[in-house]
């Protein structure tokens, strides 16, 4: 199975470490990644947040999974991007993003669902 693991810090370090474990896996790349990455994927000169560049990276290379990190990439509907061009993605929808990426929107959620959280003007 050949994984593309999207980010560059040490979130995704820590799942590039568990991914190499699998047997499963034949081919992991990280794109951006960083320098300490290079000794358990391949270096990926990618933007987390060039979605369109990514996109072709997995298509171009049959990638059978992408784990996605930044939530900036969540936010830009990497998710449905891929899933739009029939690829496996893990990783939240842009409009599920939004509770981690809008603070507004989180507060009035959980206002709304009487989920306690501190106050928000």
């Amino acid at each position: 199975m050949k994984v593309l693991v999207i980010g560059s810090g040490g979130r995704e370090h820590a799942i590039i470490k568990s991914l190499k474990k699998s047997p499963l896996v034949t081919s992991l790349f990280v794109a951006p990644g960083n320098a300490g990455m290079a000794s358990d994927a391949k270096i990926i000169n990618i933007s987390a947040e060039d979605k369109e560049s990514l996109l072709a990276f997995a298509l171009d290379n049959q990638i059978d999974l992408t784990v996605v990190g930044p939530e900036a990439s969540l936010a830009t509907g990497i998710v449905d991007l891929f899933h739009a061009h029939n690829l496996t993605i893990f990783g939240p929808t842009k409009a599920a993003a939004r509770i981690e990426t809008s603070k507004e929107y989180a507060k009035d959620l959980m206002k709304r669902f009487n989920i306690p959280t501190a106050s928000y003007e």
